[in-house]
């Protein structure tokens, strides 16, 4: 029984707020991953250049040691794993990658003297 002034949509406001609410939720649910993967690209090329430059040193003689074993360091400081290191003389070539939410995201880098 409705009496006088009793609308038939009474509550509609409630269901229009829960689905804006899971409509934000999804969206969330998205983008949050996304950027998760996007700040993890930058932090994986920032381990290739730390690695390529860590073996580039060692390469030079300006810090001990094997140059692809310390790029092998310099990543791990950066949770990468080098993939690929080579040489050309003193100019390192370095590769690293790290899986992040299930994608495997991979970066060079080269350092070395000046031509």
């Amino acid at each position: 029984m409705r009496g006088p002034g009793v609308r038939r949509d009474a509550g509609s406001a409630s269901v229009m707020g829960m689905a804006v609410v899971a409509t934000m939720v999804a969206l969330a649910g998205l983008v949050v991953p996304v950027g998760v993967v996007l700040v993890a690209r930058q932090g994986v090329a920032n381990a290739a250049d730390a690695a390529a430059l860590a073996a580039a040193d060692a390469a030079s003689g300006a810090i001990g040691g094997y140059p692809c074993d310390v790029a092998d360091v310099a990543a791990g400081l950066n949770a990468a794993t080098v993939t690929g290191c080579e040489l050309d003389g003193l100019v390192a070539s370095v590769t690293v990658s790290r899986t992040v939410l299930g994608f495997a995201i991979a970066s060079s880098a080269r350092a070395g003297p000046s031509p």
